[in-house]
């Protein structure tokens, strides 16, 4: 028999909570005891790809007593850290030749690198996007900053963050950027269980700053409400080479102030009509809002922008179709490798994993190393427009 819900709103909050209790205790389960995410350490073979040198190198160093002693297991392999390999590159970058050749980040009068990753459409995988790309770039060697903008928190689920549980004080970008008692940025920053990777977390505070914005504007004290995420990311900004900022699917205010702080911008695109047909009317608003902030003095100059093909299927050929028209429409916009669609790279996340976190062993190997390859092609690229920002075209 159906039954009328006469107060939507206790159902819903009633839902919310059960749910709630179930991820802590699923947490609680994972990553015990107290509940915060670890990350494997890496076989010497993973290592010396990352540092690109020869396994025999770092066995090399360790039996003659330099860098970290490595974690040895049965059969005698050897496993690192990611503190480790960040140890490895100071030790190597020390005897290289050319300068960056193990430490690929800022150098004097080199400018931060702010990548905002965008898509009006939900499913586009920019959540996943982002957070291979900051992950493989802080185990590239980069000083990487995650900024989680999305309400929603799922870049910060996938570093072990549960905003009723972790932000019950706050803790969000939104503390830095609030008009009235504005926190230091430096205070709501945390490390995550990765070398070089720290993150700013999100939650349902971030909605604040929308509220807040207008009535700041009716009052003439949010005229430079587009300033507010570059001027606190400022005052951080000798601590990082990158930034890497996952915005909410929709154009606000809060996306609108980090498109003005951004030096970079990168357009997740699943290649369907209808997700095309969207991203359309995204950039129209994108190019008529920023055109207005630009006007009032924002910065709307980028160093790169590109669209990345994400969930790509090579045997579809719809999809083949639409990546071609893409490609005839934006040209070298486009990144030349696609994010393909794969059970490894989705698998991970039911674990709140990234590819780079789970072990080879969980998958079958081919279509661990599909994926593998495809993300890192797409972050390679990625970092060589980073490089190209800074001069370094060469890779010099």
């Amino acid at each position: 028999m159906h039954q009328t819900i006469s107060r939507i709103d206790q159902l819903v909050g009633d839902h919310a909570l059960n749910l709630s209790r179930q991820l802590q205790a699923l947490r609680q389960q994972h990553y015990p005891p107290d509940a915060r995410k670890v990350i494997r350490k890496f076989t010497s073979g993973e290592a010396a790809d990352l540092l690109g040198v020869k396994d025999a190198y770092l066995r090399k160093l360790h039996l003659d007593g330099k860098g970290p002693s490595p974690e040895i297991r049965g059969n005698g392999r050897r496993f690192y850290s990611p503190h480790d390999i960040q140890d490895l590159r100071v030790l190597l970058e020390a005897g290289a030749k050319a300068p960056g050749t193990y430490l690929p980040g800022r150098r004097d009068g080199d400018h931060l690198q702010v990548i905002t990753v965008i898509n009006f459409k939900g499913g586009s995988g920019k959540t996943t996007t982002a957070a291979h790309l900051a992950q493989k770039m802080a185990l590239d060697g980069y000083k990487v900053l995650a900024v989680d903008l999305d309400p929603q928190a799922s870049l910060s689920a996938l570093h072990g963050f549960q905003p009723e549980f972790d932000l019950l004080d706050g803790g969000t970008l939104y503390d830095a950027i609030q008009y009235e008692d504005p926190k230091p940025l430096s205070e709501v920053i945390q490390k995550t269980y990765l070398a070089n990777l720290d993150i700013i977390p999100g939650n349902l505070d971030l909605m604040e700053f929308e509220h807040d914005t207008p009535r700041a504007l009716a009052q003439r004290d949010g005229e430079m409400f587009f300033t507010r995420v570059s001027d606190v990311l400022a005052t951080v900004e000798a601590d990082y080479d990158v930034v890497v900022m996952d915005c909410p699917p929709q154009l606000g205010f809060l996306t609108m102030s980090a498109l003005s702080a951004a030096t970079a911008v990168l357009v997740t695109v699943h290649p369907q009509m209808l997700d095309v047909m969207s991203m359309c009317q995204f950039l129209l608003m994108v190019s008529n809002l920023l055109g207005v902030v630009g006007e009032a003095g924002g910065d709307m100059s980028y160093d790169w922008l590109r669209y990345v093909v994400t969930r790509y299927e090579p045997g579809d050929g719809p999809q083949n179709q639409m990546v071609s028209f893409m490609r005839s429409m934006f040209g070298e916009h486009v990144l030349n490798h696609p994010v393909l669609k794969s059970t490894a790279i989705s698998d991970a996340g039911i674990t709140k994993q990234t590819l780079y976190e789970v072990e080879k062993g969980q998958f079958n190997r081919a279509t661990y190393e599909r994926a593998m390859e495809s993300l890192n092609a797409v972050n390679g690229e990625i970092e060589a427009l980073v490089q190209a920002a800074w001069g370094r075209n060469d890779g010099t």
